[in-house]
């Protein structure tokens, strides 16, 4: 009688599981959204999908940022504050109304800002317009570390210097994985990336080698010891390849396939519960 009890609650607790993973505001922390702005919804895609790490380029055009791959010269209208900063701001604030929006923005959000165009022309320029919406980023002031619902991270073209020497800011840096063991600095570098192909050669088909596991749990034990997040840019778009990297904790997986990476994901916390 008490085994079948428990049975049954086991059964109706993986029942609420499988419901709330499939909740719309589900959020997945090893959910990476690359290339964010080539989506229909830019930024609301992929936090309806429960991502909270979201990449756009950049370019700096004619003194405003431009969000785009490429050619920014056709997109002008897409910039940086229209397609993410003036929606955040709006729903923190209550001012939007949009039901839709309301349940689909899950803060606190990493904003990885990835700048295509001259780094320090373009950090200038990215500084005013952060300093507009200061009340809802996180901030590195007088030595003193504050979270607030969205965290900026500069990638792509980094103006090192102007960063490191700036000791009040409201943006951080991605480091380069295979330095992210020689500073100690997380007030700098919340996330260390790397290009997939340089540390791992296997693309999904066959078995790993071990010479790829063991390169890879080295530089991503080095950066989880100076408290970074790692991220690999570039990897094959395939399942197997996932469940490699979560094998050798990685942190966030970059993908321009929302739904199929949700999908992984949260199959593969569904399966962890099961074996729980």
């Amino acid at each position: 009688m008490i085994c079948s009890k428990i049975a049954k609650l086991l059964v109706f607790a993986l029942f609420l599981f499988v419901n709330a993973v499939h909740a719309q505001n589900f959020i997945l922390p090893n959910a990476y959204a690359h290339n964010d702005y080539r989506h229909k919804r830019p930024l609301l895609d992929a936090l309806n999908n429960g991502f909270t790490y979201i990449e756009a380029d950049i370019f700096l055009r004619n003194d405003k940022l431009i969000v785009a791959h490429i050619l920014p010269c056709l997109k002008k209208k897409r910039t940086l504050e229209e397609l993410y900063f003036k929606p955040l701001l709006a729903y923190l604030e209550n001012k939007e109304k949009d039901e839709s929006q309301q349940k689909t923005i899950q803060p606190p959000l990493t904003l990885m800002i990835d700048i295509k165009s001259d780094a320090n022309k373009t950090y200038a320029a990215l500084i005013v317009l952060l300093e507009k919406y200061k009340s809802i980023l996180s901030a590195y002031q007088d030595g003193s570390l504050t979270l607030r619902n969205v965290t900026v991270v500069i990638t792509g073209h980094k103006p090192y210097d102007l960063i490191n020497c700036n000791g009040n800011r409201l943006v951080f840096m991605d480091e380069d994985l295979r330095q992210a063991g020689t500073d100690s600095t997380i007030n700098i570098y919340p996330i260390a990336s790397c290009k997939y192909s340089n540390l791992v050669k296997w693309k999904g088909k066959g078995s790993i080698t071990d010479g790829d596991i063991q390169r890879l749990t080295y530089y991503v034990a080095q950066a989880h010891k100076n408290g970074r997040k790692v991220r690999l840019w570039g990897s094959p778009e395939n399942k197997t390849v996932w469940t490699e990297l979560l094998k050798c904790n990685v942190d966030l997986i970059n993908t321009n396939k929302l739904k199929t990476l949700r999908k992984f994901l949260l199959s593969d916390m569904l399966g962890i519960v099961k074996k729980g």
